[in-house]
C-alpha cells in the first residue's frame, strides 16, 4: 500500500476510512496531493476526479443525497475552496451530510503575499456545523477535531469543514503508516416523546375539526403505509404534498397551487386550519406560504429531529423526533371527530382536475404543454431530478407516478448545481435518472458534463425557451431591452455543441408531434447519456401559465 509521507494526511485518511466515508470527490491540485495520493491508492475508497470545484461539490451532494451518508470533497488551497460554497450552503439547508477537506498553506504563509493563499479557516462559518482547523503536526487534538467534524456530519445531517495545512514537499510517499489515530465513536441519539406530552397534544388534535398536514421535501419510503392510510381516512385531516415530498395516496392533494390559487378571501377564511402539522424540508409553493401566513392556524407543530423553521409565523411546538415514529406513537392517542374539512377539499380538487384538463386540451405548444407530455412519459421506478425556477414549479402542477422518486436542490433554490447534483445522484443510485431543466440552469452548470462518470442511461430533458422564463411569470415583467438583457438573460444558444463536445446523444423537438416521437427514442437508447432539447415560444409561455390559474374556477 502507498501512503502519503505527511502524517497529517495519513491521519485524515485513516479516520475517514474507520468512519465509513467511502466516497471521495477530488478536484485536481497540488497542495492537496498528500490527500489525493492517500485516497486514490486505497481500494477501500471510491474516488472521483471532477476538475471544477463547484461541480465537484454538487456532484458529491447528489451522491450523499442518495446514500444518506457523508461524502467527502477534497480540494487544493486558495480560491478553489470558495467554489464549494454554493453546494455547502445547499447541504446546510437541505440537511445533507457533506465533508469538505481543504488543503491549506501553513499558517506562517497566510497574508504575506505567498501564492494561492486565502484565509481558509472558518470560511464557511455561517453554514458549517463544525470547523476543524488543524495544525501541521499530528496530535491527539487534531484527531479529535477530525472525528468531531465527521461525527457532526452524521449526527446533524449537514456540511462540515476540515482545513489541513501541508508544507512542501507534497508528493513523497511511504509504504507504511506513521500514525496511530484515535477513533471517537459516533453515537446515534434515539429521541422519544413522553406519553404525558403526547396526551396533551392528542387532546388538541381530537378537538380540532380542521387539520392540515403540509409535507415539504422528503426522502422516499420514510412513512409507513399504515400511517398514510390513517391520515388519508381521517375526515378532519387534509394532507397536502409537494412533488418532492415523495409521499402518495389517492386522497392527498399533490397540486397545491392548482387547488388554492382561485380561492377568495371567504374561501381562505373558511378553510383556515385549526392545526397545521408540517414535516420535511423546504416548501416550493409561494401560494400556500401566503395562505398560512395571512390565515394563521391556532397551532403549528413541526416534526423533525433537528430543526423547526417558523415559516408561517405561527410555530407553537417542535417535536424533536422523526415523523414516522412520531405518528406511530401519536395517532394511538387520538380520537376521530366529525368534520367536512377533507370532503370540502376533495370536492374542490375534483373541480380543479376537470378544469385543469379542459385548459390543457386547448392550449398551443408551450412549456405547460411540454410538461403535460413529459411527466407521464417518465420511466417507472426511476429517479427524477428537477432544476429550480420554472421546472420545479411546472412539475408541481402534475401528478407524478408513485414509483418515481423526485429530488430538487430546494435548500437554497439555486440554479447553480442542478445538473451536477443529478449526475452525482445517478452515479449513486444506479437507476434510470432523468433531469428536467431549463436552458439558463443547464448552461450555467454546463461544466457538470465535464467528467467521465455520467451513466449511459442518464437523461437530460432541456426546455429551451430562450431565457429565464421564470422572470416573465413574476409580477412586474415588462418587455424592454433592460428586462430582456438583465433579468431574462435572452440568448440564442443551444446544447448541441456541448453534446457533441462531451460525446452525448442529442435530439430536438419543437412541437407536440416531434416531442411525442422524440420521447420514445429518448428512453429507448442507452448507449450513452442523452439530451433532448425542447424549444418553446419565449413570448407565449408566461401568458399561457397565468391564464391557466384564471380559468380554474
Amino acid at each position: 500500500m502507498i501512503y502519503p509521507k505527511i502524517p497529517l494526511a495519513q491521519s485524515i485518511i485513516e479516520i475517514c476510512l474507520a468512519k465509513g466515508i467511502k466516497n471521495i470527490v477530488i478536484s485536481p491540485g497540488s497542495r492537496n496531493a498528500p490527500l489525493t495520493i492517500g485516497f486514490v491508492n486505497n481500494p477501500e475508497f471510491n474516488c472521483y476526479s471532477i476538475a471544477d470545484e463547484r461541480c465537484a461539490a454538487f456532484f458529491a451532494l447528489g451522491i450523499a443525497q442518495q446514500i444518506q451518508k457523508p461524502v467527502a470533497v477534497v480540494c487544493t488551497s486558495g480560491s478553489a475552496l470558495l467554489n464549494y460554497y454554493p453546494a455547502f450552503a445547499e447541504a446546510f439547508y437541505s440537511q445533507i451530510p457533506l465533508i469538505v477537506i481543504s488543503a491549506d498553506r501553513p499558517q506562517s504563509k497566510i497574508d504575506i503575499g505567498d501564492g494561492q493563499t486565502i484565509r481558509q479557516e472558518k470560511v464557511f462559518k455561517n453554514h458549517s456545523l463544525y470547523n476543524a482547523n488543524l495544525t501541521e503536526e499530528v496530535s491527539v487534538k487534531n484527531d479529535l477535531k477530525i472525528n468531531k467534524a465527521i461525527n457532526k456530519a452524521f449526527a446533524k445531517r449537514g456540511p462540515v469543514h476540515i482545513n489541513a495545512p501541508f508544507e512542501e514537499p507534497l508528493y513523497q510517499t511511504v509504504n507504511q503508516l506513521d500514525v496511530n489515530v484515535i477513533i471517537a465513536d459516533y453515537v446515534q441519539e434515539n429521541k422519544e416523546i413522553s406519553i404525558e406530552g403526547l396526551n396533551e397534544f392528542a387532546s388538541i388534535w381530537s378537538a380540532s375539526e380542521k387539520k392540515l398536514i403540509l409535507i415539504g421535501e422528503n426522502s422516499p419510503n420514510e412513512i409507513d403505509d399504515k400511517i398514510i392510510d390513517l391520515l388519508a381516512n381521517d375526515v378532519s385531516v387534509v394532507v397536502m404534498t409537494e412533488t418532492t415530498s415523495n409521499l402518495h395516496h389517492s386522497s392527498f392533494l399533490n397540486n397545491i397551487d392548482t387547488i388554492i390559487t382561485p380561492f377568495s378571501k371567504k374561501d381562505f377564511k373558511n378553510l383556515q386550519p385549526d392545526i397545521l402539522v408540517t414535516f420535511g424540508g423546504m416548501v416550493v409553493s409561494k401560494r400556500i406560504k401566503s395562505f398560512l401566513r395571512e390565515y394563521k392556524p391556532k397551532h403549528h407543530w413541526h416534526i423533525d429531529s433537528l430543526r423547526a423553521y417558523d415559516t408561517y409565523g405561527s410555530l407553537t411546538k417542535h417535536f424533536k423526533v422523526q415523523p414516522n415514529p412520531f405518528f406511530n406513537q401519536f395517532l394511538r392517542f387520538t380520537i376521530p371527530i366529525k368534520s367536512s374539512y377533507c370532503s370540502t377539499f376533495q370536492k374542490i380538487a375534483t373541480l380543479r382536475k376537470s378544469k385543469h384538463q379542459e385548459y390543457l386540451d386547448k392550449i398551443p405548444f408551450s412549456d405547460f404543454k411540454v410538461f403535460e407530455k413529459i411527466i407521464p412519459s417518465l420511466p417507472q421506478d426511476s429517479i427524477l431530478h428537477l432544476s429550480n425556477s420554472s421546472a420545479i414549479r411546472y412539475a408541481q402542477l402534475f401528478k407524478i407516478d408513485s414509483s418515481i422518486s423526485v429530488f430538487c436542490n430546494r435548500g437554497t433554490s439555486g440554479i447553480d448545481g442542478s445538473t451536477s447534483t443529478a449526475i452525482g445522484a445517478a452515479v449513486a443510485n444506479k437507476k434510470q435518472t432523468v433531469l428536467i431543466t431549463g436552458d439558463i440552469g443547464f448552461l450555467y452548470d454546463s461544466n457538470a458534463l465535464w467528467n467521465e462518470y455520467i451513466p449511459k442511461n442518464f437523461k437530460i430533458i432541456l426546455i429551451n425557451n430562450g431565457g429565464g422564463g421564470i422572470f416573465r411569470i413574476l409580477p412586474g415583467h415588462e418587455e424592454t431591452p433592460v428586462f430582456n438583457k438583465f433579468f431574462e438573460t435572452s440568448h440564442c444558444l443551444t446544447a448541441e455543441p456541448l453534446a457533441k463536445m462531451y460525446g452525448l446523444n442529442y435530439s430536438i423537438a419543437s412541437d407536440e408531434i416531434s416531442l411525442v416521437n422524440s420521447l420514445k427514442a429518448f428512453y429507448a437508447f442507452n448507449d450513452k447519456p442523452n439530451i433532448l432539447e425542447i424549444f418553446t415560444p419565449t413570448r407565449e409561455n408566461d401568458k399561457i401559465l397565468l391564464q391557466y390559474f384564471r380559468e380554474l374556477e
